[in-house]
């Protein structure tokens, strides 16, 4: 288990080098306000105005000028090459709830990344938002308040099962996989409720539900256990 770097009582938002909008972090910001910034991410944290308490990572990518704007103490560098930054900063940030912007939009290679990062750190609930959408390792359990018609996609990152009411198509007695069933472009019914067997199945919800997924987070319900490693 990683020693802690940042440890936190509130949900925090941890800012990538992709696409990051000002309207979004400042969002994020106002459900996680304390900012922590993975590597090249530090540079759109301050190009926002946005105060840093922290940036994470092989800091590769943090240009020296923006490393200059920032004390030494709240630098720090994880030099091993064997994880994403993203993985570096996750697995040292301890919060009930991790919201990630900036993880997607500019290269393909880096969203699969840090899709699989949310596996691997699955036991630490942490919301990608993109422009349209949120995504999230789906957990063990899972209900939302839903309109009809909106799209509910689930895709596997590994086998998994699991149970569903409120979706259009049931995902009972399926068995998920990459080589085997996907659940893409589902939809509500109306209220959902999803429960997952394994950790390994993304969720995929309108952008609109930001604020009801951290609710569930926070309500503390099932969380998935530290996996072996």
């Amino acid at each position: 288990m990683s020693k802690p770097i940042i440890i936190s009582t509130d949900p925090v938002t941890l800012v990538g080098g992709g696409d990051v909008k000002s309207q979004d972090l400042a969002e994020a910001l106002t459900i996680a306000p304390r900012l922590i910034a993975v590597d090249g991410g530090l540079v759109a944290a301050q190009a926002a105005g946005a105060a840093v308490e922290a940036v994470i990572g092989d800091l590769d990518s943090a240009p020296p000028e923006a490393l200059a704007q920032l004390a030494k103490e709240r630098q720090h560098r994880i030099s091993e090459q064997q994880s994403t930054d993203f993985d570096k900063a996750l697995r040292h940030v301890e919060a009930p709830l991790v919201i990630g912007i900036g993880f997607g939009g500019k290269r393909i290679d880096h969203q699969l990344a840090a899709f699989h990062t949310l596996l691997v750190r699955a036991e630490r609930p942490c919301i990608l938002v993109g422009e349209e959408e949120v995504i999230v390792m789906a957990p063990p359990s899972l209900s939302l308040d839903m309109e009809a018609g909106e799209v509910v996609s689930l895709y596997p990152i590994m086998r998994t099962t699991g149970r569903s009411t409120g979706l259009k198509w049931p995902i009972d007695g399926l068995v998920f996989g990459p080589m085997q069933t996907i659940g893409t472009s589902n939809m509500a019914t109306g209220k959902i409720s999803i429960e997952i067997d394994e950790a390994g199945m993304l969720l995929f919800l309108p952008r609109k539900y930001l604020r009801p997924l951290v609710a569930q987070f926070l309500q503390g319900g099932a969380r998935w256990p530290v996996r072996e490693r």
